[in-house]
Protein backbone atom coordinates (compact mmCIF):
# COMPACT_ATOMS: atom_id res chain seq x y z
CA UNK A 1 0.00 0.00 0.00
CA UNK A 2 3.24 2.09 0.91
CA UNK A 3 4.13 1.86 -2.56
CA UNK A 4 0.90 2.80 -4.27
CA UNK A 5 0.92 5.88 -1.72
CA UNK A 6 4.75 7.16 -3.37
CA UNK A 7 3.84 5.50 -6.63
CA UNK A 8 0.27 8.51 -6.72
CA UNK A 9 2.68 11.00 -4.95
CA UNK A 10 5.61 10.67 -7.73
CA UNK A 11 2.93 10.64 -10.25
CA UNK A 12 0.88 13.58 -9.38
CA UNK A 13 4.61 15.71 -8.76
CA UNK A 14 5.56 14.80 -12.07
CA UNK A 15 2.33 15.64 -14.23
CA UNK A 16 2.34 19.28 -12.51
CA UNK A 17 5.90 19.91 -13.33
CA UNK A 18 4.88 18.89 -17.25
CA UNK A 19 1.82 21.44 -17.54
CA UNK A 20 4.10 23.78 -15.65
CA UNK A 21 6.44 23.07 -18.21
CA UNK A 22 3.85 22.92 -21.57
CA UNK A 23 2.37 25.96 -20.08
CA UNK A 24 5.73 27.93 -21.71
CA UNK A 25 3.67 26.89 -24.94
CA UNK A 26 0.55 29.39 -24.31
CA UNK A 27 1.16 32.80 -25.13
CA UNK A 28 2.45 34.83 -22.68
CA UNK A 29 4.13 38.01 -21.95
CA UNK A 30 8.31 37.53 -22.47
CA UNK A 31 9.66 36.00 -19.41
CA UNK A 32 6.60 35.22 -17.69
CA UNK A 33 7.57 31.66 -17.01
CA UNK A 34 7.09 28.69 -14.71
CA UNK A 35 11.14 27.75 -14.89
CA UNK A 36 12.15 28.79 -11.26
CA UNK A 37 8.49 27.30 -9.81
CA UNK A 38 9.25 24.12 -11.56
CA UNK A 39 12.80 23.72 -10.15
CA UNK A 40 11.23 24.86 -6.44
CA UNK A 41 8.49 22.47 -6.58
CA UNK A 42 10.36 19.35 -7.50
CA UNK A 43 13.15 20.61 -4.83
CA UNK A 44 10.34 20.88 -2.07
CA UNK A 45 8.32 17.71 -2.92
CA UNK A 46 10.53 15.26 -4.49
CA UNK A 47 12.05 12.90 -2.24
CA UNK A 48 14.53 11.39 -3.67
CA UNK A 49 17.18 14.28 -4.54
CA UNK A 50 17.93 12.67 -8.43
CA UNK A 51 14.28 13.54 -9.12
CA UNK A 52 14.08 16.76 -7.50
CA UNK A 53 16.61 18.00 -10.25
CA UNK A 54 16.12 15.52 -12.92
CA UNK A 55 12.21 15.73 -13.54
CA UNK A 56 12.14 19.54 -13.75
CA UNK A 57 14.84 19.48 -15.79
CA UNK A 58 13.89 16.82 -18.74
CA UNK A 59 10.12 18.69 -17.97
CA UNK A 60 11.84 21.97 -19.01
CA UNK A 61 14.20 20.55 -21.90
CA UNK A 62 10.83 18.76 -23.33
CA UNK A 63 9.69 22.02 -23.86
CA UNK A 64 12.47 23.92 -25.05
CA UNK A 65 11.94 20.92 -27.82
CA UNK A 66 9.09 22.06 -29.32
CA UNK A 67 9.97 25.58 -28.44
CA UNK A 68 12.58 25.43 -30.24
CA UNK A 69 11.70 23.69 -32.99
CA UNK A 70 8.53 23.97 -33.61
CA UNK A 71 7.42 27.26 -32.27
CA UNK A 72 10.00 29.61 -32.73
CA UNK A 73 11.91 28.21 -35.74
CA UNK A 74 15.35 28.82 -35.08
CA UNK A 75 16.77 26.37 -36.60
CA UNK A 76 15.69 26.07 -39.88
CA UNK A 77 18.11 23.82 -41.21
CA UNK A 78 18.20 21.25 -38.71
CA UNK A 79 16.33 19.96 -35.36
CA UNK A 80 18.09 21.25 -32.23
CA UNK A 81 18.43 18.96 -29.22
CA UNK A 82 19.75 22.24 -27.27
CA UNK A 83 20.25 25.71 -28.05
CA UNK A 84 23.40 28.03 -28.12
CA UNK A 85 23.97 29.03 -23.92
CA UNK A 86 21.24 26.42 -22.63
CA UNK A 87 24.03 25.23 -20.00
CA UNK A 88 23.26 29.16 -18.49
CA UNK A 89 19.82 28.56 -18.42
CA UNK A 90 19.82 25.03 -17.10
CA UNK A 91 22.76 25.72 -14.72
CA UNK A 92 20.66 28.50 -13.31
CA UNK A 93 17.46 26.34 -13.04
CA UNK A 94 19.81 23.11 -11.10
CA UNK A 95 21.08 26.44 -8.43
CA UNK A 96 17.22 27.46 -8.02
CA UNK A 97 16.87 23.51 -7.09
CA UNK A 98 19.33 24.07 -4.62
CA UNK A 99 17.79 27.01 -3.23
CA UNK A 100 14.28 25.11 -3.09
CA UNK A 101 16.01 22.16 -1.27
CA UNK A 102 17.49 24.45 1.42
CA UNK A 103 14.48 27.19 1.74
CA UNK A 104 11.99 24.88 1.08
CA UNK A 105 11.96 22.18 4.21
CA UNK A 106 8.93 23.19 5.66
CA UNK A 107 6.70 25.25 3.09
CA UNK A 108 5.21 27.92 4.29
CA UNK A 109 4.17 31.28 2.94
CA UNK A 110 7.29 33.24 3.81
CA UNK A 111 9.74 30.34 2.51
CA UNK A 112 8.11 30.36 -1.09
CA UNK A 113 7.95 34.20 -1.74
CA UNK A 114 11.50 34.35 -0.43
CA UNK A 115 12.51 31.02 -2.16
CA UNK A 116 10.36 32.48 -5.47
CA UNK A 117 12.35 35.86 -5.79
CA UNK A 118 15.71 34.36 -5.15
CA UNK A 119 14.62 32.16 -7.69
CA UNK A 120 14.58 35.35 -10.07
CA UNK A 121 17.16 36.65 -9.07
CA UNK A 122 19.54 34.05 -9.56
CA UNK A 123 18.14 33.11 -13.01
CA UNK A 124 18.34 36.98 -14.05
CA UNK A 125 22.29 36.98 -13.08
CA UNK A 126 22.77 33.96 -14.39
CA UNK A 127 21.14 33.59 -17.81
CA UNK A 128 21.85 38.12 -18.55
CA UNK A 129 25.47 36.52 -17.60
CA UNK A 130 24.93 33.78 -19.86
CA UNK A 131 24.15 35.85 -22.85
CA UNK A 132 26.87 38.67 -22.70
CA UNK A 133 29.54 35.26 -22.80
CA UNK A 134 28.29 33.61 -25.35
CA UNK A 135 27.18 36.12 -27.69
CA UNK A 136 28.89 38.96 -29.67
CA UNK A 137 26.16 41.40 -28.73
CA UNK A 138 27.88 43.32 -25.59
CA UNK A 139 31.66 44.22 -25.37
CA UNK A 140 33.83 41.72 -22.73
CA UNK A 141 34.59 44.18 -20.15
CA UNK A 142 32.80 45.15 -17.12
CA UNK A 143 30.24 47.83 -19.35
CA UNK A 144 29.44 45.50 -21.33
CA UNK A 145 28.14 43.25 -18.97
CA UNK A 146 26.42 45.64 -17.27
CA UNK A 147 24.80 46.92 -20.55
CA UNK A 148 23.77 43.34 -20.87
CA UNK A 149 22.14 43.04 -17.22
CA UNK A 150 20.61 46.33 -18.23
CA UNK A 151 18.77 46.03 -21.84
CA UNK A 152 17.50 42.52 -19.22
CA UNK A 153 15.99 44.59 -16.72
CA UNK A 154 12.48 45.24 -18.25
CA UNK A 155 11.94 41.42 -18.59
CA UNK A 156 12.88 40.65 -15.16
CA UNK A 157 9.40 42.37 -13.77
CA UNK A 158 7.81 39.44 -15.77
CA UNK A 159 10.60 37.17 -14.38
CA UNK A 160 9.93 37.97 -10.77
CA UNK A 161 5.41 37.99 -11.38
CA UNK A 162 5.23 35.00 -13.33
CA UNK A 163 7.88 33.17 -10.45
CA UNK A 164 5.31 34.26 -7.71
CA UNK A 165 1.90 33.47 -9.53
CA UNK A 166 3.37 29.48 -10.99
CA UNK A 167 5.07 28.57 -7.07
CA UNK A 168 1.55 29.75 -5.91
CA UNK A 169 -0.20 28.22 -8.15
CA UNK A 170 2.04 24.63 -8.43
CA UNK A 171 2.50 24.27 -4.12
CA UNK A 172 -1.22 25.51 -4.08
CA UNK A 173 -2.53 23.30 -6.17
CA UNK A 174 -0.38 20.28 -4.61
CA UNK A 175 -0.98 21.22 -0.94
CA UNK A 176 -4.96 21.50 -1.83
CA UNK A 177 -4.89 18.03 -3.32
CA UNK A 178 -2.46 16.77 -0.33
CA UNK A 179 -5.36 17.37 2.27
CA UNK A 180 -8.15 16.07 0.15
CA UNK A 181 -6.26 13.04 -1.09
CA UNK A 182 -4.28 11.44 1.94
CA UNK A 183 -2.08 8.88 -0.14
CA UNK A 184 -0.38 12.09 -0.43
CA UNK A 185 0.62 12.48 2.41
CA UNK A 186 4.16 11.08 3.31
CA UNK A 187 4.09 10.03 7.15
CA UNK A 188 7.48 11.83 8.81
CA UNK A 189 8.87 10.40 11.66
Amino acid sequence: MENKKISLRFTIITVLILFAAFSRLIPHPPNFAPIGAMALFGAAYFSQRIMAFLIPLVSMWLSDLVLNNLVYNRYFDHFAWFYDGFYFTYGAFILIGLVGIVLLKRIKVKNLILASVLASVLFFIVSNFGVWVSTTIYPKDFSGLMACYTAGLPFFKNTIVGDLIYTGALFGIFEFARHKVPALQIKTI
